[in-house]
């Protein structure tokens, strides 16, 4: 499982508000979401954003209160994956249910420049920065379950596929 794209960074302690405001919380809308997804953390996000890009943060991401629609927010809007020091606990286990791969790196927030390129080798657990100065950094890399969570949609479709065979 590897990503690669453009690093949009963001501080510690966004909270779920900051991931996808309240006043939008009125559907369940892939699409609607990703269109004002991190708006309140950086209003041109949703137009910035491509297919691919990684969002890198601080501590405590995805903090407050326990909304799915956080992580659907992020994966509609086309970030492949999310990698930050630390993530709010009913966050991490939201994205994996919702299967949007994320990461934790102590040291990527502090040697990587928003707009800078990354690889992120989820198998080996491997981060490589663009540019030959750059020396890999090591994470955790994602268990085979979770593997399979992320590559089935998320955990409601991927009970679904266990339940048909």
């Amino acid at each position: 499982m590897k990503f690669q794209g453009k690093v949009w960074k963001f501080g510690d302690n966004i909270d779920t508000d900051a991931i996808i405001p309240a006043r939008y919380l009125n559907t369940f809308d892939p699409q609607a979401l990703a269109a004002h997804c991190m708006e309140d953390a950086d209003p041109d996000f949703p137009r910035k954003v491509g297919r691919g890009d990684i969002i890198v943060a601080g501590e405590n991401f995805g903090c407050g209160s326990s909304r799915e629609h956080a992580p659907i927010a992020i994966k509609a809007a086309g970030v492949s994956c999310v990698i930050a020091k630390s993530f709010a606990r009913i966050f991490y286990r939201n994205a994996f249910n919702m299967g949007l791969p994320i990461f934790e790196s102590a040291e990527l927030y502090d040697r990587i420049a928003e707009g800078q390129s990354v690889t992120v080798d989820g198998d080996s657990g491997v981060i490589l920065m663009e540019g030959a100065e750059a020396s890999p950094l090591s994470i955790q890399p994602i268990p085979p379950f979770m593997q399979e969570l992320i590559a089935d949609g998320g955990l409601m479709k991927h009970l679904a596929r266990k339940s048909r065979g």
